[in-house]
């Protein structure tokens, strides 16, 4: 091996643990950003559920800065983020820890915001919301399963069949004890569906018979037009009560109007005054309904004027004045 093949193997060592030396520093320091590069944003949770310094911090899933410490305030735990300059975070968007799937680690995730809040100021503080982690998930799930089973231990023992004090015990003693009965219903009721089925009865027909149902859907239909006119006509009753109520129409002014039901008073008098008259008999139409020599004598005078008058178709005119008047008076 010549001394040029060695110096370039040395070179080429060299620069390998450079590149070794460049990835171990810059994993163990955090994927930090630079400071004339980022600016800095705070949140609180209650936990930060083994979220670390450098994690990501994304937004809308993509990442837009890292975690640069974790500490207590406050008997709070604290992060401090460190977010590129060229993304600006809305003042109403909201920090959570999230997963990157089961077995991935975690990291700060957060909301877009609204288009019209105002960016952050470097060192504000974010919105934060806790969420639950897998740990209390799988928690929640375990006392879930054991109130199901719990739950399912109790209701298998109240349908249990040992003894008598089970749901099914009991019903068993029950169809046990009522087994003649069972039987007699059963027979009764394939009794009447064998009925039903060769159209005996009023609802065998209307089963099998298409005109009797026909007639039953006609029936019912005049039953509801009859229904209709009857729901019109207590309208319109209602309708005339108004009307008689507020005094309109002539039994409306006879019912509330009091200067209508003097008058119908003073007629009704008037009346009762002149047949009073009539049956004494005072007046000209009281006698003649009255008294008989009134009528004989108009009859006496009709039969003057039939007289007259065959005298009168014998003689010429003077003679017949003449007679007409010796007649007449």
């Amino acid at each position: 091996m010549t001394q040029s093949q060695m110096s370039a193997r040395v070179g080429l060592f060299f620069l390998l643990g450079a590149a070794l030396i460049w990835v171990t520093y810059e994993a163990l320091s955090g994927n930090e950003l630079k400071p004339k590069n980022a600016y800095e944003l705070t949140a609180r949770f209650s936990s930060l559920k083994e979220l670390k310094t450098g994690d990501e911090v994304r937004m809308a899933g993509v990442a837009v800065g890292v975690v640069k410490q974790a500490r207590l305030v406050d008997r709070t735990a604290e992060i401090v983020l460190q977010i590129r300059d060229t993304i600006e975070v809305a003042s109403d968007s909201t920090a959570t820890i999230a997963m990157s799937g089961l077995l991935g680690s975690n990291y700060v995730s957060l909301t877009l915001g609204s288009p019209s809040a105002p960016p952050l100021a470097p060192g504000s503080q974010l919105r934060s919301e806790d969420t639950p982690d897998l740990n209390t998930v799988v928690s929640q799930f375990g006392d879930i399963g054991r109130k199901v089973e719990e739950a399912l231990s109790q209701f298998s023992g109240a349908l249990g069949t040992d003894g008598e004090d089970g749901i099914m015990g009991r019903i068993n003693a029950l169809v046990d004890e009522n087994s003649t009965r069972i039987a007699a219903i059963t027979t009764n009721l394939e009794t009447i569906t064998n009925k039903i089925n060769t159209g005996e009865g009023t609802l065998g027909k209307l089963v099998n018979d298409p005109q009797a149902y026909d007639e039953l859907v006609s029936t019912l239909t005049e039953i509801r037009a009859a229904a209709d006119e009857a729901k019109t006509f207590v309208a319109d009753a209602r309708g005339i009560v108004d009307q008689v109520k507020s005094g309109e129409g002539t039994l409306g002014a006879l019912l509330y109007d009091g200067e209508t039901g003097d008058n119908l008073k003073i007629v009704a008098a008037n009346l009762r005054e002149l047949s009073e008259k009539l049956n004494n008999g005072n007046g000209t139409l009281g006698r003649l309904i009255n008294d008989d020599s009134l009528f004989i004598e108009a009859q006496n005078a009709v039969q003057k004027v039939n007289r007259a008058v065959d005298g009168m178709a014998d003689q010429g005119p003077i003679t017949a004045v003449g007679v007409a008047a010796n007649t007449l008076f």
